[in-house]
């Protein structure tokens, strides 16, 4: 539609020689996200700051806590915190969450709501439905556990999440026709979302889940070993990440084992934090294999520019925000095979894949970089070429821009 629209010749004299122009009207944009955490919070993040601030007003509403908060505010994005935004589900609280919801949107008069997480996009599409907002649009970051499995989506999550899946499978399709707009992170997680019903076909577009990268270093920080007790010519392999059921650090060490076994003197390091970390500190003991585990890191990128392979060993992931870092950095990927990061490893071009739940494919990719490290090398190159061009934050907000502008039959 924007197509059909001429630009404005331009004018005949500088703005300092015109009479002053009146305010132009900005776009009101509320982003709603149920905690404003993590690689989803970052991208909803990126997504306010990105937006051209003379045409766009956006604001963000969620739960949570956390260094996202404080970026926020530093740039000036209104921010509404909703305390009652949690992700189990409580008829209480999330009673209260939908009223605040509902307030907000009624005062502020929003022309778009742009929804993340499935808390969040539940809610937020009833609250903006009773509002009668102009538009609504959700950005589905993956895969999740409740979405029907098919034979191209790769890794069955039901047991991941056993209660309760038919009722979040019913109230995603129940809210699918409150949705203007389905914007997935990458091509696998929105074919997905079509077969599992869970968007619309025909209305679903692909925004590559923007990284800040500027702060990801692509040099070794020498410095990085030496804290860790780590030489300098040790082989290092590690993870970064939540250690949850999700990213299964379990097969990780499973994996380490196997390496080990094969390259005695081959580091292992886990940066991150979770439910498993226990789990996974015994089952080391337990196999006999050396793994450092060092907590959650604030400095997690500067820490992995140490790995001389960064494996990803998730059960499924939209794209990944620690595959993304670890690509840009240049370091080798070995990582599963599931939703969105098939769209940015490329087997034997910008990584290597395997399997989900097989640590022994994991194993043979870590071995078969250790053993080629020029071919790793390359991977490594190529893959923060392409990740640093297709994740860069005006890609994701022009294809934003574009969405937004064609809802509202905006010209740009």
């Amino acid at each position: 539609m924007n197509g059909r629209w001429l630009a404005a010749p331009p004018a005949v004299l500088p703005a300092g020689l015109l009479p002053p122009r009146p305010p132009r009207r900005r776009v009101k944009v509320l982003h709603v996200i149920t905690r404003l955490e993590a690689g989803a919070g970052g991208n909803t993040l990126v997504s306010a700051l990105g937006m051209d601030p003379a045409r766009y007003d956006v604001w963000i509403a969620a739960g949570g806590a956390g260094p996202l908060w404080e970026r926020a505010h530093r740039a000036g994005i209104p921010s509404v915190r909703i305390a009652e935004f949690r992700r189990e589900v409580s008829p209480a609280r999330d009673a209260i969450a939908l009223v605040r919801l509902i307030r907000l949107i009624r005062r502020e008069r929003f022309a778009i709501v742009h929804l993340h997480e499935a808390k969040a996009g539940f809610l937020g599409r009833v609250a903006a439905a009773l509002c009668g907002t102009p538009a609504v649009v959700v950005t589905l970051h993956g895969r999740d556990p409740w979405w029907r499995t098919t034979p191209e989506t790769g890794t069955a999550l039901r047991d991941l999440m056993p209660r309760g899946l038919w009722l979040y499978s019913a109230l995603e399709r129940l809210a699918r026709p409150l949705t203007h707009s389905f914007v997935a992170v990458a091509p696998a997680v929105a074919r997905d979302a079509v077969c599992a019903r869970i968007a619309a076909p025909g209305r679903t577009d692909v925004a590559p889940s923007a990284v800040d990268l500027d702060n990801i270093p692509y040099d070794r920080d020498p410095s990085v070993r030496a804290e860790l007790g780590i030489g300098a010519r040790d082989r290092v392999v590690g993870m970064v990440g939540r250690l949850d059921r999700q990213k299964a650090p379990l097969d990780f060490v499973a994996m380490a084992a196997h390496v080990a076994a094969l390259r005695p003197g081959t580091r292992f390091v886990v940066t991150g934090d979770g439910e498993l970390a226990a789990q996974a500190d015994r089952l080391a003991r337990d196999l006999g294999v050396d793994v450092l585990f060092t907590g959650w890191r604030q400095d997690a990128a500067r820490i992995a520019s140490a790995f001389d392979v960064f494996v990803v060993s998730s059960l499924y992931e939209g794209v990944g925000r620690s595959v993304t870092e670890a690509m840009a950095s240049g370091r080798p990927v070995v990582a599963t095979s599931v939703d969105g990061v098939v769209d940015v490893v490329t087997h034997g071009a910008t990584g290597l894949l395997a399997a989900p739940m097989d640590p022994e494919g994991l194993a043979a990719g870590v071995l078969w970089m250790l053993d080629h490290p020029d071919e790793a090398a390359l991977m490594g190159k190529q893959a923060r070429d392409l990740v640093r061009e297709l994740f860069a934050p005006r890609r994701m907000c022009g294809v934003l821009d574009d969405i937004y502008s064609g809802l509202l039959g905006v010209a740009r």
